[in-house]
């Protein structure tokens, strides 16, 4: 079984533009909506009149060295440093897209 998520955007255009400058690449053009795949993680944003920003867009690297380079690049977006989290055993670090949803960007370890 497959899934998608989708989200509400008000800013359809930027917000696709951030995640293809992440990686991510467009798996289905619709009408409305974007949906666009990393790796195996679907997920959807869907031109509105309100943004959904609830919850945490979460990207799973192999190593440390995706994170790192994730940080590299969206430095000034992200809320601190990457770190090493005890309680979940991971390497993370969280930032913020376009429209303020929480992206965070981890490895287990």
């Amino acid at each position: 079984m497959d899934g998608i998520v989708f989200f509400r955007t008000e800013r359809h255009d930027d917000i696709v533009s951030f995640y293809r400058d992440l990686g991510a690449t467009v798996w289905l053009e619709q009408p409305d909506c974007t949906i666009l795949q990393a790796g195996g993680f679907r997920f959807g944003f869907c031109d509105r009149d309100s943004a959904d920003t609830e919850g945490i867009v979460t990207f799973v690297f192999d190593d440390r060295a995706g994170v790192d380079e994730l940080y590299e690049r969206l430095g000034d977006r992200a809320d601190d440093e990457p770190r090493f989290n005890e309680t979940y055993d991971i390497y993370q670090f969280f930032a913020s897209d376009p429209e303020g949803r929480t992206v965070e960007f981890q490895t287990f370890e």
